[in-house]
């Protein structure tokens, strides 16, 4: 049936590209283009999306506003070759573009993520979402592949979040939201104009979750921000915000067979399968930025930015607590960027920067379970089975540890005629690790007790990055332009990885893309076809539940397809489709399992990439007319997918996972209704499989329900 499914989507896709294009000699161009949003993130000028040479994907306000955006995967699920999804709730999302970032355990490994041009990732290519204010958010836009000028040691591409200004002063308002599983959702916004060119403006918000349907996963996140806005002499500015989170994250862990059979028969979670019964994240951010935008002469502009995080953390992990709450970690750095515009091959633009960034923490510690049950006697005895708390017991490591990176880019834009542009552009960055660590104490995965460490060590390693890109834009009517792209970025491993495998190299992928836009009053579409060799790609060994190691794959081959559009098939009624095609596979990967004496090498080669499904499509129908009535609901679906590296076993992914959003705005008054997986599917959002044969499951959330009024003012 599932085959069935596929086929049947997949026979209706040459029909849609052909309604698609075919509207184009039946209407004039004088009244029939559509709005095309800007884009200021694949080029660092604002720039329509149809002129970029590259995919890229812009989720509008209107979008955002009709979702409840408790995560951030409620605006960006359904983005083909985009994979997103929650193993956790509350804030954590597993984020995948084009198979970048499949390796990250928690977080969002090798893809970019800025707000306002700020990053929010980590110099190591780490990204989190739990100091990023989802009801702060105005659009989102993604670049998928390497080659982005923002993307410093990240090469699965960008993801840029655009928050709301000071002199917005239209956005002001009081939401509401709850809902099923304990779910709450509040935000006020205010902003204020001082004079014509001051403004200000504070946003608070709180989200929680009880999430009643599975053990140990309450969630709850309180923000606030402050932003001053002045401006110069047109164009000139200065933006500056402030803002503190904080966010606590209990992490309910993955699921053994027979447990997720109990979830799909009943839609609880009781237990997980291993040890950590007690893993959570509990985070407290303060960060801050201003930017400028100053123009020094008629055709020269000047944009620097300075930026500033320190966070802290409890977290309890498998077999450790790590524990930042003394010093914490800082991390800041710099953006000096120039916009220099002339006259090289018609109308041309060079943005030219240079980038200083640095990540320090001191006395990083990680304890012992205090509280665990073990096996009290026998040839296993004081094997730990479980934790009974979180609370810390001896220490087991302190570390210092520095990751510092700094570089520079250029582009240089050519617009030799109306219809043609020509991107030539190249980013370099030097990235050192420089790690001091002293493990008196480690958890033993093979025995399942604590002994005794390995002492003094340090690592001080250094990595150079080249992103070089050529990408070409030509306009073949008023409604349809194409575009192709070369594009090359290298991938730094995190600091985590290096710790785990001293030895990784970093890996680099090189994408060849070609693809073709159309922009219409009626109908809009993105398709492309690419191709990415990476060498050296930065590979998760899972030897158990919670045991990872890090290997590079000598090379994978990555070939794709994606498309997306949509039409106004009646007035005020859009329909819409997504389709990726995505064949990932190794083409020289000896996988080492277990290490030491006893290691084995396995060999790879052939074998398609886990987790990734080969289909991902989605549908789409949204409907808004004057009176204020407004409906929304799409269905995503991820095909199969191989589940370990040696490609033994397949999970069957899922069909037509459904939301809904119904609402109704009267007046400042506006009222909707959210309703996610309707059918109330009982699915896995991951399975894994170990080298050792286990396999684990985590769980998709069942049906939930938030009912949200907001009053603008």
């Amino acid at each position: 049936m599932r085959l069935a499914n596929q086929t049947l989507h997949l026979s209706f896709l040459p029909l849609f590209i052909t309604m698609a294009i075919y509207p184009a000699t039946a209407f004039s161009a004088e009244t029939a283009l559509k709005l095309d949003p800007l884009s200021v993130t694949a080029t660092r000028v604002d720039r329509l999306t149809r002129e970029v040479p590259a995919a890229i994907t812009v989720i509008d306000e209107e979008l955002i506003e009709s979702t409840k955006m408790m995560n951030i995967k409620d605006a960006l699920q359904g983005v083909p070759g985009l994979l997103i999804d929650s193993k956790n709730g509350g804030y954590d999302v597993r984020l995948i573009i084009r198979g970048a970032g499949q390796k990250a355990n928690f977080g969002v490994r090798e893809i970019m993520v800025l707000r306002d041009g700020v990053p929010m990732t980590d110099p190591d290519s780490f990204s989190r979402f739990d100091f990023i204010d989802t009801q702060d958010i105005e659009q989102i836009e993604i670049t998928k592949g390497p080659g982005s000028l923002f993307a410093a040691g990240s090469a699965g591409g960008t993801i840029q979040i655009l928050s709301k200004s000071p002199f917005d002063v239209d956005s002001n308002r009081i939401r509401i939201g709850l809902g099923n599983e304990g779910a709450e959702n509040y935000n006020l916004r205010h902003a204020m104009l001082l004079n014509d060119n001051n403004a200000i403006s504070i946003t608070a918000s709180r989200r929680a979750f009880d999430n009643d349907w599975r053990h140990w996963n309450e969630f709850d996140s309180n923000q606030i921000s402050f932003k001053h806005a002045f401006k110069f002499n047109e164009p000139d500015s200065l933006d500056t915000e402030l803002s503190y989170a904080e966010a606590n994250m209990e992490l309910p862990g993955s699921m053994g067979k027979a447990q997720f059979a109990e979830y799909e028969r009943t839609g609880k979670q009781k237990d997980n399968g291993n040890a950590w019964k007690h893993s959570g994240r509990y985070s407290k951010i303060w960060f801050f930025n201003t930017r400028l935008e100053t123009q020094l002469t008629d055709n020269l502009r000047f944009r620097p930015k300075v930026y500033y995080t320190h966070w802290t953390h409890f977290h309890p992990i498998t077999g450790t607590i790590s524990d930042i709450e003394s010093d914490g970690v800082a991390s800041y750095g710099t953006d000096l960027e120039f916009v220099f515009d002339h006259q090289l091959w018609g109308e041309s633009t060079l943005v030219a920067g240079i980038t200083a960034r640095q990540e320090k923490s001191d006395d990083r510690r990680k304890y012992a379970f205090r509280d665990v049950e073990t096996i009290p006697f026998g040839p296993q005895a004081d094997r730990i089975l479980s934790t009974l708390s979180d609370k810390k017991g001896d220490l087991l490591q302190t570390e210092d540890a520095t990751n510092t990176l700094y570089g520079f880019y250029f582009q240089e834009t050519l617009r030799p005629s109306e219809k043609w542009l020509i991107d030539i552009g190249l980013r370099y960055d030097r990235s050192n690790f420089d790690i001091k660590t002293n493990e008196m104490g480690k958890y033993d995965f093979s025995s399942g007790k604590y002994v005794t460490g390995e002492g003094l060590s340090s690592t001080d390693k250094t990595f150079h990055l080249l992103s070089p890109k050529i990408g070409v834009s030509y306009q073949l009517s008023d409604t349809l332009s194409a575009f192709g792209t070369i594009a090359r970025s290298d991938q730094v491993p995190s600091s985590n990885e290096i710790n785990e495998s001293t030895d990784l190299a970093e890996s680099t992928a090189t994408n060849f893309e070609i693809g073709l836009k159309g922009r219409h009053q009626k109908w809009s579409f993105d398709t492309s076809i690419y191709y990415t060799e990476v060498k050296d790609e930065i590979m998760a060994i899972l030897l158990d539940f919670h045991t990872t190691t890090f290997q590079n794959a000598g090379k994978t081959d990555k070939k794709g397809f994606e498309f997306a559009g949509n039409y106004e098939l009646l007035p005020n009624l859009q329909i819409g489709v997504n389709y990726a095609y995505s064949n990932y596979t190794f083409d020289k990967f000896t996988e080492v399992v277990d290490g030491g004496p006893s290691a084995t090498e396995i060999n790879h080669a052939g074998n398609q990439m886990p987790y990734v499904p080969k289909q991902q499509y989605g549908l789409f129908a949204h409907y808004q007319n004057n009176t204020g009535f407004k409906a929304r609901i799409q269905t995503n679906s991820w095909g199969e997918y191989y589940i370990d590296n040696a490609n033994t076993e397949k999970y069957d992914g899922y069909d037509f996972v459904t939301n809904l959003m119904v609402g109704y705005d009267i007046g400042a008054h506006s009222f909707a209704l959210n309703v996610d997986n309707v059918f109330d599917k009982h699915y896995a959002v991951e399975v894994k499989k170990s080298s050792r044969g286990t396999k684990s499951y985590s769980a998709a959330a069942p049906r939930t329900a938030m009912l949200i009024y907001t009053y603008n003012y």
